[in-house]
């Protein structure tokens, strides 16, 4: 009995069909990217024809596309979201990612639902529930452990898709209300304000300065590359990249590195398989420490205990620290001499972090040796490390072509009669027969023909498709114009075929009997609607409180605008259950930026932090 192999996802970011396409070049399986409107990032919305030929490309190589439809929707808006929604699907569009339930009640088309991570999935209820109502696949939340997507996964058979690489938000994402309540912009509407990235003082309760003007609430950057076996063997089918409003360069890089990672498992592994088809040739060498980065973070994937005093956040700027190259060992006006390995060329941008922690960058103008010379002098002293943040001969490089994606194929040429027959068989199970009537049957050649036909048969450039095999049966002269002939009028049928047999996975069917494990809602439950609360009642909520962007009342004043795992105190050494904690603050801490004051509440039996608003 043939095994069956589980499948394994590379999920790319797109901002735009071109950014999408260079990620499927690079080797991504799937791609998602946001509508003309509804996708949690407003600046990031689509026209209909650019995803059908971002959906075009992609299904080429059994690639998938999945659309962003993951804001909340208000009543007004759910005639506009159907319409969408069946413009998608008549694109091509795999599957929608959505939080909103009103979703599963909507006259849409049969197009398969992903739970977004904004639906918040951290227990093994509430995933049991989402697979329930008939989600083919639930994006787990960024803060999860190895211990606990595998108590996931070992009670659900959807798959489960998570995080492995890009930004964090701070908040649980879905429950983070700060934007709306300060700015009435909503981060569930694709509008956040982005105050996690913002610099605070730390206040105690008289208003004492405990740290000034800090980025404390902006984590690093996730980096999980070192870490995709565990989180295949926890459970992970799909492994997403953060960055929808990331220029192409990053993706280019970031999906190629992880490409080269999953493929290396894969390729050991005798129950893994990759879910799309092709190889991609890349012309540099991925690294993740060139593309855009607050410095890296496990984060929780480890789970808490194993921090061992390592940082999760970035808390001198919100800004790319990039690649480590070394520490000054002496400067002298302009001129700065670099203790590193690497090489430094004209045009590279550099940042440092001096001895009182402020950031601060520089342009290479000149490089002799370890000799850097800046056009202007700055505050750099001996012994502060240097990081490039802007590398020119590999931005360069990326500028340019820098991958190619293509099908192999096997060929088989041989005549009967005045048919000339040519065979097609790819990789992704496609498979065609195609001849031509010759004038003459063809006659049997004096001098071998086969490396001749092969060469011809091989030229398919200007395809997605390199020949693996070719097989000639006989040893018969054929002009070279008329096996050119039959080789594109072959691939134009083979493509042909595979295009009118590939099929999307239809949406599965909603459990109403299922019961929600929860019987009371709050604001940071996000229902914006009528038919999502009616959905909610039908599986046996009793209190719904309406989503803060909907209520006509201050829930501000109640609820935390801010719900997150990450602790404030635990990142300052100051943890109050660490009796080795080697800092000690008062409680409370207060955050103030300008005329802004945050309440620090540390709930120390969850292990987590709220911010509310003073």
């Amino acid at each position: 009995m043939k095994q069956i192999k589980r499948n394994i996802e590379l999920l790319a970011p797109a901002k735009n069909a071109e950014i999408g396409i260079e990620a499927i070049k690079h080797g991504a399986d799937a791609v998602y990217i946001g509508a003309s409107s509804f996708g949690a990032r407003a600046q990031a919305g689509n026209d209909i024809d650019s995803i059908k030929h971002l959906a075009d490309f992609a299904h080429q190589f059994n690639a998938r596309i999945y659309c962003t439809v993951n804001t909340i929707v208000y009543d007004n808006e759910l005639k506009d979201v159907e319409r969408m929604v069946h413009q998608l699907y008549r694109a091509g569009v795999d599957a929608l990612i959505v939080q909103d339930m009103a979703l599963l009640r909507l006259d849409i088309p049969p197009i398969a639902l992903h739970a977004s991570t904004q639906c918040d999935i951290r227990t093994i209820e509430k995933a049991q529930f989402l697979e329930k109502m008939g989600f083919s696949q639930l994006v787990l939340a960024r803060e999860l452990s190895l211990d606990e997507i595998k108590g996931i996964s070992s009670n659900v058979k959807v798959p489960l898709e998570g995080f492995c690489h890009g930004a964090l938000c701070v908040s649980y994402s879905g429950r983070c209300q700060i934007s709306q309540a300060l700015k009435g912009r909503s981060a569930n509407r694709g509008e956040c304000a982005q105050f996690c990235r913002l610099s605070y003082d730390l206040e105690d309760e008289r208003g004492n300065k405990l740290m000034k003007s800090k980025h404390l609430l902006s984590l690093r950057d996730f980096n999980a590359s070192d870490r995709l076996q565990q989180m295949i063997d926890a459970g992970i089918s799909s492994f997403k990249i953060e960055g929808r409003l990331k220029d192409v360069d990053y993706v280019k890089n970031v999906v190629a590195y992880y490409r080269q990672a999953l493929d290396k498992i894969i390729i050991a592994s005798d129950s893994l398989e990759r879910s799309s088809c092709g190889t991609s040739s890349f012309t540099f060498t991925p690294m993740l420490e060139k593309s855009f980065n607050r410095s890296f973070t496990h984060y929780f994937i480890d789970g808490r205990q194993s921090q061992n005093g390592t940082k999760m956040a970035s808390i001198h700027t919100p800004k790319s620290q990039g690649e480590y190259l070394g520490k000054v060992t002496s400067t002298n006006g302009n001129v700065i001499t670099l203790d590193s390995k690497s090489t430094i060329a004209n045009g590279d941008g550099l940042s440092y972090i001096d001895s009182n922690g402020d950031y601060d960058g520089f342009r290479v103008n000149k490089v002799i040796g370890n000799r850097l010379f800046l056009k202007d002098t700055c505050d750099i002293s001996r012994g502060d490390k240097v990081y490039r943040t802007h590398d020119k001969a590999f931005n360069d490089i990326l500028a340019k072509p820098s991958a190619k994606r293509t099908i192999s194929l096997d060929f088989t040429l041989w005549a009967v009669g005045k048919q000339l027959c040519l065979k097609a068989v790819d990789e992704r199970g496609s498979a065609v027969v195609h001849s031509i009537t010759l004038d003459n049957e063809p006659e049997n050649a004096k001098q071998p023909q086969t490396e001749r036909q092969r060469q011809v048969l091989s030229k398919l450039g200007d395809t997605i498709f390199t020949m693996r095999n070719c097989e000639i049966r006989g040893n018969f002269f054929i002009p070279a114009s008329i096996l050119t002939q039959l080789r594109r009028d072959t691939i134009a049928l083979l493509e042909c075929t595979h295009n009118m047999a590939y099929q999307r996975e239809l949406r599965k069917p909603e459990d109403k009997s299922a019961i929600f494990p929860y019987k009371n809602l709050i604001s940071a439950d996000n229902v914006a609607n009528h038919i999502s609360e009616e959905f909610y009642r039908e599986h046996g909520v009793t209190s719904i409180e309406p989503a803060i962007e909907r209520s006509d009342k201050d829930t501000t004043i109640v609820h935390s605008v801010m719900h997150t795992r990450y602790c404030l105190r635990r990142e300052l050494g100051a943890c109050l259950k660490d009796r080795n904690a080697r800092n000690t603050l008062p409680s409370p801490l207060f955050l103030r930026n300008g005329k802004t004051l945050l309440r620090v509440n540390c709930d120390c039996s969850r292990c987590e932090m709220t911010i509310t608003i003073q």
